[in-house]
């Protein structure tokens, strides 16, 4: 049951979470003047074959180990980095301000470098200890959480906000919802609600 280099290269996308179409595109499949729903027709084909399917599994099981994060756990430690805050980690004692780092802080993870050294005055006496924090970036953070829900456009979805995505439709009936909203735009009711594909 050995896979041809087409199929192996669309199952290895597909597991890497590239969604049919593109995986199948991507594979060297011909694809010329094939309309989308003859293209995803033969994607999800391909996608469903015995061959695929069970090199899809074997390539999840050789993936699956304790050793390597899961989703949530990776989901989790982005949050962390997200929402780490510098505030966290200071406190004000009798000698001042000071930094207090332990696990029973919040959003350690967040931490991602930390240096200390000794400063003295100009006479070489009243050694103080300067310790700097270096916090990972928060942005970077939100933007592979994005990445991981999906969030940005892929050419088959439309974002408006990180609350609402429009998904691109294909298929008879969104063609015939989009004609009749059109319709009923043209003919001056507006006002009237827009049917959608649900």
């Amino acid at each position: 049951m050995r896979l041809t280099q087409k199929q192996e290269r669309f199952a290895r996308f597909v597991f890497e979470g590239m969604n049919q179409r593109k995986a199948y595109t991507e594979a060297g499949y011909t694809i010329d003047n094939m309309a989308l729903t003859t293209l995803d027709a033969n994607a999800s084909r391909l996608a469903n074959n015995a061959k695929v399917l069970a090199r899809l599994e074997e390539l999840r099981q050789k993936a699956e180990d304790a050793s390597v994060a899961t989703v949530l756990e990776r989901k989790q430690k982005l949050t962390e980095i997200l929402r780490g805050n510098l505030l966290d980690y200071q406190e004000i004692g009798a000698d001042g301000g000071y930094l207090n780092i332990d696990k029973s802080k919040p959003n350690t993870g967040a931490i991602a470098e930390i240096t200390t050294r000794t400063e003295y005055d100009k006479d070489g006496a009243n050694a103080a200890v300067v310790t700097r924090v270096k916090l990972h970036s928060p942005i970077q953070a939100a933007d592979l959480l994005n990445k991981m829900d999906k969030l940005y456009t892929d050419g088959n979805t439309t974002n408006i906000d990180a609350r609402t995505v429009n998904i691109g439709v294909d298929d008879a009936k969104g063609k015939l919802l989009s004609a009749l909203n059109r319709y009923i735009t043209r003919e001056g009711e507006a006002e009237s609600p827009q049917l959608t594909n649900g």
